[in-house]
């Protein structure tokens, strides 16, 4: 038997529908013909979609026939306001009214500059430290070629000491993101005669965890000096000058034995730790001391390489940049080094 009633509700269903959307048409249309800014049309738009979207959570009460109907309505409707929305857009560059005008002339002199970073401060004073004892800063490229970065260095294909200081391959195996400076060195001894000394300062790339003192990308210092009667001592000498002029002689350095594939004998330095005063904490392991950075007389190999003579000597250093503000303003984490905490820079007295 024929329902009439079932009719009849989806009749008044339709007609419903249809009333609604005349209405929202004419109070959507009233509010587009107040749009006058941004915050406006923006407000108009947004009310726009969410009408939209209770018109069609609201055709799930209508079968096919009804929906068709409907549907036609919604998109009539949909198609008119977001026409006459376009033909508002060109109001939304206009500026609020209340927006207060601002007078670039006057001079305010209550401006706060910005500060160095503790980064580039520290670095400055390395640098500053270096230049007075007669080192040349010399600069290359981050990207360069795994023969720089590996194989000029005594480190071929099958070397395992390149698990040490994996990186970044751009082009594998070839082009790669430098994971130390010596690149510089290998560059420079190419193409200049000893006797030199020379300081290769830049970022470089190592895949190492993040903890409280790596992170994969950080600031290197390395130098290297080439020329007569050079020996390990001084060396020792040059590190210590070093450490001391830069940070003070309350700072103790330890200087221990140690592997790098370039130089031969190799050293690894050590400083106090100004965390803990030597007592053993997080950022130290509980050792007392910090290592800031490797050293040692320049392997035979690698003079070969570049073409120097048999019986050239030399040694290279090398520091990682991002341990040092660690140490000058005692900052337990290097990880805060990246997190912009203005704060922190204030406390530290940054420059």
């Amino acid at each position: 038997m024929y329902n009439y009633s079932n009719e009849i509700n989806k009749n008044r269903e339709e007609k419903s529908m249809k009333e609604k959307i005349k209405l929202q048409s004419e109070a959507l249309n009233s509010k587009i013909d107040s749009i006058t800014d941004t915050n406006s049309y923006n407000e108009t738009n947004s009310l726009l979609k969410k009408i939209l979207k209770e018109f069609y959570a609201d055709m799930k009460n209508l079968d096919n026939d009804e929906k068709k109907n409907v549907g036609k309505l919604i998109n009539d409707f949909k198609n008119e306001m977001e026409s006459l929305l376009e033909s508002k857009k060109d109001n939304t560059n206009k500026p609020n009214a209340d927006t207060k005008k601002v007078d670039l002339s006057i001079y305010n002199d209550n401006i706060k500059f910005g500060m160095k970073h503790p980064l580039i401060a520290v670095y400055e004073k390395m640098e500053e430290t270096l230049v007075r004892m007669g080192f040349e800063i010399v600069q290359g490229p981050e990207i360069d070629l795994d023969r720089n970065n590996f194989e000029m260095l005594n480190m071929e294909n099958d070397h395992p000491a390149r698990d040490m200081q994996d990186t970044f391959y751009i082009e594998h195996p070839d082009v790669i993101l430098r994971s130390h400076t010596s690149t510089v060195q290998i560059r420079y001894m190419e193409t200049h005669k000893p006797p030199f000394k020379i300081l290769s300062p830049g970022v470089v790339y190592r895949v190492d965890e993040i903890d409280a003192q790596h992170t994969p990308c950080f600031y290197q210092v390395e130098g290297l000096v080439v020329g007569e009667d050079i020996t390990f001592s001084d060396l020792k000498g040059t590190l210590i000058a070093f450490v001391k002029g830069t940070f003070g002689d309350e700072y103790e350095v330890r200087i221990t034995p140690s592997f790098y594939p370039y130089t031969e004998p190799s050293a690894g330095i050590d400083m106090s730790c100004v965390i803990c005063k030597g007592k053993g904490c997080k950022t130290c392991r509980n050792t007392g001391w910090l290592r800031i950075g490797g050293a040692g007389m320049v392997h035979p190999k690698v003079f070969k390489n570049v073409g120097y003579p048999k019986e050239t000597v030399g040694f290279a250093f090398g520091f990682g940049v991002n341990k040092f503000p660690m140490l000058y303003y005692g900052i337990p984490e290097m990880r805060t080094l990246y997190e912009n905490d203005i704060e922190l820079w204030k406390q530290i007295g940054g420059e």
